[in-house]
């Protein structure tokens, strides 16, 4: 079993594996459309997330459940070769990994996706997840990931809300991470970006940063006083999974003592960085975290 360090970072949720195609245009109905580029890789926020996190030196762990197919084993020696420990995956005989089909258009730059549902997460008593959570610095969670740890106490969690989470509320939540729009949806969108954000403390959350795409983010500390960061300029191949990277390069960050703007500048620019590659993958880049001398 791995020896991971007392700061690893726990990855739970979402694991698939992915077919992309890179096309001008979306293809038309009965017709033949000649991709420019194809790419099989890993994706699923917390799975991506956890790679992010690992690429910026961070000592990363994920927790998920996946088929006993050759798609899961795919996913975990995808996983193993970051360096993410697999060790508290579930491999269920009963189920099928998920898996998605994906085409993203040149010409919008936006994409498709057609996906096979990941199994529930779920982690039996005494399993393996359970000793990494009493181990772990943080417990990240995305919009499926966060049944398995809610309402447990003492943990420092952190939230990708850019999905919709049945029944969550941000109270006690050390670091949420949700798109502008998310919150829009919840606290209504004739609010400003740091009215949202307030909203957001004010219902539990000690630290929020609000993603907004081209506009960058928004973040905003418990006493604290709202930052913008822009966004990172980005050479756009594709920006599949580049949320997903933003939220494992800010944790990463934060886990390693930036303060939270400094932290959520290095995620944008991680996640810029992130958007040169088809895949959400390939073009995180390997990078150490350096707290900014002021």
């Amino acid at each position: 079993m791995p020896q991971l360090s007392s700061e690893t970072l726990l990855f739970v949720g979402c694991a698939t594996l992915d077919s992309i195609a890179l096309v001008q245009d979306y293809p038309a109905a009965d017709s033949r459309t000649v991709a420019s580029d194809f790419a099989t890789a890993g994706g699923g926020p917390a799975a991506t997330a956890a790679v992010a996190a690992a690429r910026a030196g961070a000592s990363a762990a994920f927790a998920g459940v996946v088929g006993a197919d050759e798609e899961g084993d795919r996913i975990i020696s995808g996983l193993e070769a970051e360096g993410v420990d697999t060790s508290a995956v579930i491999r269920n005989p009963d189920a099928r990994t998920g898996a998605s089909v994906i085409v993203v258009s040149k010409a919008t730059e936006s994409r498709a996706i057609v996906t096979r549902p990941v199994p529930p997460v779920r982690f039996p008593e005494g399993s393996r997840f359970h000793e990494l959570l009493g181990t772990a610095s943080w417990v990240h969670v995305d919009h499926l990931g966060w049944s398995a740890v809610a309402h447990m106490p003492g943990l420092r969690i952190s939230v990708d809300a850019g999905n919709p989470i049945p029944s969550f509320s941000p109270q006690g939540v050390a670091l949420y991470v949700p798109t502008i729009e998310r919150l829009q949806a919840e606290y209504g969108d004739d609010l400003s970006p740091e009215a949202l954000l307030q909203k957001a403390v004010d219902d539990g959350a000690n630290a929020v940063v609000a993603t907004a795409g081209s506009e960058g983010a928004w973040g905003l500390e418990k006493g604290g006083v709202p930052f913008h960061v822009p966004a990172t300029p980005a050479d756009i191949v594709s920006t599949l999974g580049a949320g997903d990277v933003y939220h494992g390069a800010i944790l990463a960050a934060v886990a390693a003592g930036l303060p939270l703007a400094e932290a959520a500048a290095f995620a944008g620019r991680t996640a810029s960085a992130s958007c040169a590659g088809l895949d959400g993958r390939s073009m995180i880049p390997r990078q150490t975290i350096t707290p900014v001398l002021t």
